[in-house]
């Protein structure tokens, strides 16, 4: 049955669609069932998922910290054993690998839909399910989609593991990095050869990325944001402005950043097959001190080269801090090349168990959460 879609907006507090979005589509087709709706940033536009009109999510691992976002719910779902799979994106296929249609935009040529799941077998299935063309997709490409479990289990042996360090090793807590350096050493165990590869530009690249969504989002929300402001939440209305004040001379200038920084990454590519980062610099904020547009920049700054640059990444639990939250560790594949990312994926997972730990949900945790 069709059930109430707001894009967590007061704008669409009514709305109940006439049709499912392509990827739903395909997963009712393929005998998934779903379980319903989870709660986001408004318009997804923001990371803490502090939501003025629904509600916060919060985080299962401890009430007292976000998400993350923008799709914290789906995220904080899986996390609480609530689902065994949702979508967000714990995998970020290649731009045009997964239909956008019927999702809500926030940048129309950086948004990509891709599976979340506790196992990257889970992902890999999920993944085989949601790719592929849709022609009336106006950014899908029409790729053969690759044989995703076929390779699951052929493991890291020989496979090049690039570590760039200068930018997404800096502004790291302690806790984070030795957990990410204990990753790439399991990587290196099951026989992938580790180094440090140089990769210039990446921090031109992320402002790149942060000024294009800005402008972006303006774009979708301009209308609604001169004609009804006062339906926007708070940190909304202030975020949103924001894309005054990207030109159309920044938007093209960015825009060649961007050309710039996919180059050097395919460059890097020649002489490495997969990039090994951390997903985020700290571990997930308080929420009480969380903000949206610093918290956003603070937990997207590892992320965005990768979205500018179209290319894969799959995120794995790789640790936990003292205070028992998560860290996640991200490999970056060549475009289209997912198969390889699921494959280093599974095998990380074999050897480690990070991913088959819960949290310990109480009552009261859910009440708070």
């Amino acid at each position: 049955a069709a059930l109430q879609t707001t894009a967590g907006s007061r704008f669409f507090a009514e709305r109940v669609p006439t049709e499912d979005a392509e990827v739903a589509r395909r997963l009712r087709e393929a005998g998934a069932v779903l379980l319903g709706k989870t709660a986001l940033h408004e318009f997804a536009l923001g990371a803490t998922t502090q939501n003025p009109h629904y509600g916060a999510c919060r985080n299962p691992w401890n009430s007292s910290r976000i998400p993350g976002g923008s799709s914290g719910g789906s995220g904080a779902a899986l996390a609480a054993d609530f689902c065994a799979a949702a979508l967000g994106t714990d995998l970020r296929p290649t731009l045009g690998r997964v239909s956008n249609r019927g999702v809500f935009p926030v940048s129309w040529s950086l948004d990509a839909v891709g599976p979340m799941a506790r196992s990257v077998v889970d992902v890999a299935q999920l993944l085989a399910v949601v790719a592929g063309f849709d022609p009336d997709d106006p950014g899908s490409v029409d790729r053969p989609v690759d044989d995703y479990l076929g390779e699951l289990e052929l493991g890291m042996d020989g496979l090049r593991v690039g570590v760039p360090r200068s930018f997404y090793f800096a502004e790291l807590d302690d806790e984070v990095e030795r957990a990410v350096h204990a990753a790439a050493e399991v990587m290196a165990a099951v026989g992938a050869d580790v180094d440090e590869i140089g990769l210039p530009g990446a921090a031109e690249a992320c402002e790149a990325t942060s000024q294009i969504i800005r402008a972006e989002a303006l774009a979708v929300h301009r209308e609604r944001l001169e004609g009804n402001p006062e339906l926007f939440g708070e940190d909304l209305r202030r975020r949103l402005p924001l894309g005054y004040d990207v030109s159309g001379a920044d938007y093209a200038a960015h825009r060649q950043t961007g050309r710039a920084w996919t180059r050097t990454v395919e460059q890097a590519f020649e002489r490495t097959d997969i990039l090994l980062t951390p997903v985020a610099g700290t571990v997930a904020p308080r929420a009480d001190e969380s903000e949206t547009i610093e918290t956003t920049r603070r937990l997207t700054r590892l992320t965005y080269g990768w979205s500018l640059a179209g290319l894969p990444v799959l995120a794995l639990p790789c640790g936990f801090s003292a205070d028992g939250l998560p860290i996640g560790v991200q490999l970056t594949a060549p475009k289209w090349d997912e198969a390889l990312l699921l494959r280093a994926g599974a095998a990380y997972q074999r050897k480690t168990d990070w991913h088959l730990r819960e949290p310990e949900i109480t009552s009261a945790t859910a009440a708070r959460g």
